[in-house]
């Protein structure tokens, strides 16, 4: 019998980012493995032409739900939506459900944040710093409550090497910036910004810093947690490998790199890349919610979810292996032949994205233009060039995150749990993985039928010969005109064809001799 499962069963747990990745992942998986809690709270913003009920059902009924709706009939009974706004006061919550939450929720997943590098510096402390707050304010007065877990992330001390599982500090305290963000204007926060951030690669990762000290001083007499995960991709095994519903980090890097946009990208090969299935995350959340509200620790501990330090697999290799898999499970309608380089020089990379990234979009927008469509791919590969520079401070470098706790934790499970609740990155095949990944995110992201396989290998293969015929004219006719320029290269090139027919004609000469 799972400890875990059971602790679940009657439960009333309120979750926030519950129509995120992570949130998804983690409704799907409590109401798999515990059907019988009571109920689960999710914090769901209003919008235009749905009703709640509504936004519930886009969220349960999709394939990653499948196995649930077989063991949980109800499940639409099981999950009470409440309209909130994460960036009002009180997240504009009603009275009357505010007095239910407060009477009623024994945990709390606070998973919800904005995960946008480029947000604005006011916008990323309201939802990953404000909110937390309020959130806090609002379980300080739970009597119910057993336990507190805050999602933070592993890069939200990323200025350091090497991380432990504490709590560091930033220069200003948090306090002071949510108080300055009520009267400073947008262009003083503009201009302070990159003073507060220091360090700091950006406002998500700095706003993460200042989350994890709010809840350090915030924490009063509750049982927090807090958990730091690394880049959380596609699933390893639960409720089936691969599943991915969004475009941020690695997937959209896939999906360029397979549909022929993403050529070249500044990383080092052999740079850690510190990924984590979503499904891994989840187990250790759900574990740490357990072990929180049954030992109660007396401080606030800190879980590292990463696969770095475990089970490195470098950015190098794993290119290689996505590229692999295009052979095998190409993508329909691709641009260009997949490829990608992996340098350092920061001059071919640029080089790249004029020649190889943005004329063949300017093309095709002109072919788009003069066949009476809307020019569109220009706008696409700048969003993706943007994309892929904010993500190379993470691909060119490295960290070691210490996992005692982690580890701590999963010796504290039985047999049973620690195969339910597996968090074990030791066990992760990574060929196996990123193969499943990338047909994740052909099957569920991009909504490609498997039975197209064999077309978009021909496709693919017309766009190898397309690009092995267009590079051998370019040499061609490059070669050409440097030899009617040049006397230099005249002689190499005459230099060269003497070689070649006087070793082809003493080939020729060893072949009727040895006959």
């Amino acid at each position: 019998m799972s400890m875990i499962a059971a602790f679940y069963g009657g439960k009333s747990i309120l979750i926030t980012g519950a129509t995120g990745f992570l949130g998804k992942v983690l409704i799907e998986k409590l109401c798999r493995t515990s059907p019988d809690l009571k109920v689960i709270y999710i914090l769901v913003r209003p919008k235009a032409g749905h009703t709640l009920q509504q936004r519930v059902s886009q969220i349960i009924n999709t394939k990653l739900f499948e196995k649930v709706r077989e063991v949980c009939p109800n499940l639409h009974e099981k999950i009470r939506a409440i309209s909130a706004d994460l960036n009002q006061n009180d997240f504009a919550i009603s009275k009357e459900d505010m007095q239910e939450l407060l009477s009623c929720t024994n945990i709390i997943f606070h998973c919800a944040a904005t995960v946008r590098f480029d947000d604005h510096l006011r916008h990323a402390v309201q939802l990953n710093v404000t909110a937390t707050q309020q959130l806090l304010f609002m379980a300080s007065q739970m009597p119910k409550l057993e336990a507190f877990i805050h999602i933070s992330t592993a890069f939200s001390n990323c200025n350091l090497k090497h991380i432990d599982e504490v709590i560091y500090p930033c220069s200003v305290e948090p306090k002071k910036i949510i108080d300055s963000m009520e009267w400073w204007d947008d262009a003083i926060v503009d201009e302070i910004a990159p003073k507060l951030m220091g360090d700091w690669p950006n406002t998500y990762t700095y706003t993460k810093a200042l989350g994890e000290m709010v809840v350090q001083q915030e924490s009063g007499n509750l049982n927090i947690a807090i958990i730091r995960p690394s880049i959380v991709g596609a699933t390893w095994q639960e409720p089936f490998p691969g599943w991915v519903d969004n475009l941020n980090g690695p997937n959209g890097m896939i999906v360029a790199a397979g549909r022929g946009f993403l050529r070249a990208i500044r990383a080092s090969p052999l740079a850690v890349a510190d990924l984590i299935p979503v499904d891994t995350v989840i187990n250790l959340t759900l574990a740490v919610g357990w072990y929180t509200a049954v030992h109660r620790p007396k401080s606030t501990l800190i879980y590292h979810c990463t696969s770095g330090n475990l089970n490195p697999c470098n950015w190098g290799k794993m290119g290689c292996q996505v590229l692999s898999t295009f052979e095998k499970i190409p993508f329909e309608k691709a641009f260009r032949r997949p490829h990608a380089d992996f340098t350092a020089n920061t001059i071919t990379v640029h080089y790249w994205n004029a020649v190889s990234h943005r004329a063949p979009a300017m093309i095709y927008d002109i072919y788009l233009w003069l066949t009476g469509r809307k020019p569109r791919m220009t706008k696409l590969m700048n969003r993706l060039l943007r994309t892929i520079s904010m993500l190379e401070y993470f691909i060119n470098r490295s960290w070691e995150w210490s996992t005692y706790n982690t580890e701590m934790l999963m010796s504290e499970l039985s047999p049973e749990d620690q195969r339910i609740f597996n968090f074990d990155v030791r066990q992760l095949n990574w060929l196996e993985y990123i193969e499943n990944y990338v047909l994740g995110v052909k099957k569920y992201l991009l909504k490609e039928d498997m039975a197209g396989i064999p077309e978009a290998k021909q496709h693919l293969r017309r766009l190898r010969n397309i690009y092995y015929l267009f590079n051998t004219v370019f040499f061609l006719i490059a070669w050409r005109l440097l030899i009617a320029r040049s006397q230099i290269a005249r002689n190499v090139w005459f230099f060269i064809v003497s070689f070649c027919y006087k070793f082809l004609s003493y080939f020729r000469a060893s072949s009727t001799l040895k006959a």
